[in-house]
């Protein structure tokens, strides 16, 4: 009796101390991990500078470019219950209101986030917004001369362009939460701009990438992009040029989507988290990002940008957005323009799945029935 009591104290006394060694090992204090939408070639050098100036060792996973920002919003709501990352580094707003709304942010203000304008932040402090893209039009300036440019969004439907401009499907990305934006701001309004869009025969592209350069190779006249792809563009001596839509004083406004930083709730190790997220959120972050390649757009009016990048007060009127209401009705407006697409023709990705999955029973069936009845050897 009494080794049986000395072993299950042993086992008792093993399992408390593993337990232990697992808890500081998740807790560890010189290691965060951070999950990234911002562009690797853009975000990794921030994140090693970090490093290397904290002596915090950063596990950053990256999102995969065919899955951009949907792919890790997935796998943090999957992870909910026992999370992974202490960070996420996402480069637009609107699913990162969805993560706050399914509970899987915890609430944080940092202290480098002060002069940060309040459009940009969470009032409750479960994100907080820096370094934007603007939506813009990007237009081959070998196929539109200077005064036929382009000024608003609503060129894209007019007669003399049908069939000659371009624009993303609103399903994903910087393009799902602009056209989410629209709606929000004005449904019958935005019901009209997307069937004057179809009217005007607008080519449908898998992306603002494709746009770019799409447009840059003369196959459109001008097209819906951002910032940072345009900027890519101009780098490489595309014949191009910028215009930043609906930004007069009578306008609705040109359109910001910032990065957003934000905690994750019960992730393994938040303190680290708090240090990455406050040094992510220092002024120097945002003139690096302005600096490179990716052009992104400092909310500060402060901070130093080189020449090609214009800050808020620059570009002129600003668009006005609600990213709590967009947010809250993305998924909602993403299913009613499937619906839109499906109308002219376009079938949802699931009935491609679907007739993909035909197709495989019946070759299958086809396989199996000629085994059957092949005759013996």
């Amino acid at each position: 009796m009494a080794v049986e009591m000395d072993r299950r104290a042993l086992l008792c006394h093993l399992g408390v101390t593993l337990m232990c060694l697992s808890g500081a090992a998740r807790a560890a204090p010189d290691e965060v991990s951070v999950y990234v939408s911002l562009d690797r070639e853009h975000s990794e050098r921030i994140l090693r500078r970090f490093q290397e100036e904290t002596g915090i060792e950063v596990d950053a996973q990256y999102d995969m470019e065919r899955n951009k920002t949907v792919g890790l919003v997935q796998r943090l709501i999957e992870e909910k219950g026992s999370p992974a990352a202490d960070v996420y580094w996402n480069n637009e707003l609107a699913q990162t209101i969805k993560l706050k709304r399914k509970g899987v942010l915890a609430p944080y203000v940092s202290p480098s986030a002060h002069d940060i304008p309040a459009r940009f932040k969470d009032p409750e402090g479960h994100w907080t917004g820096f370094a934007a893209r603007a939506r813009i039009l990007i237009v081959n300036t070998d196929l539109v001369p200077p005064d036929k440019r382009p000024t608003s969004m609503w060129d894209l439907t007019k007669p003399e362009w049908k069939g000659k401009v371009c624009m993303a499907r609103p399903f994903t990305g910087t393009t799902a939460t602009h056209a989410a934006a629209l709606y929000t701001m004005d449904a019958a309004e935005a019901d009209r701009y997307f069937d004057a869009l179809f009217a005007n025969e607008v080519h449908w592209s898998s992306g603002n990438g494709n746009n770019m350069r799409e447009v840059s190779a003369g196959r459109f006249a001008f097209g819906w992009t951002d910032t940072d792809d345009f900027r890519v563009a101009q780098l490489k001596g595309a014949p191009v040029a910028i215009v930043y839509p609906d930004s007069g004083p009578d306008g609705i406004g040109t359109m910001l989507i910032p990065n957003s930083l934000m905690l994750i709730r019960g992730g393994p190790n938040p303190e680290a988290g708090k240090k990455l997220i406050d040094w992510l959120l220092r002024p120097e972050v945002e003139q690096q990002l302005a600096a490179s390649a990716t052009a992104q757009i400092p909310v500060r009016d402060d901070v130093p940008v080189p020449p090609h990048v214009l800050r808020p007060a620059q570009i002129g009127t600003v668009m006005q957005v609600d990213y709590e209401a967009v947010g809250a009705e993305l998924d909602r407006r993403i299913l009613h323009l499937r619906g839109k697409f499906a109308d002219v023709g376009e079938a949802s990705p699931v009935l491609y799945w679907m007739l993909a999955g035909v197709v495989a029973l019946a070759l299958l069936c086809f396989v199996v029935l000629r085994r059957a009845t092949r005759p013996p050897a």
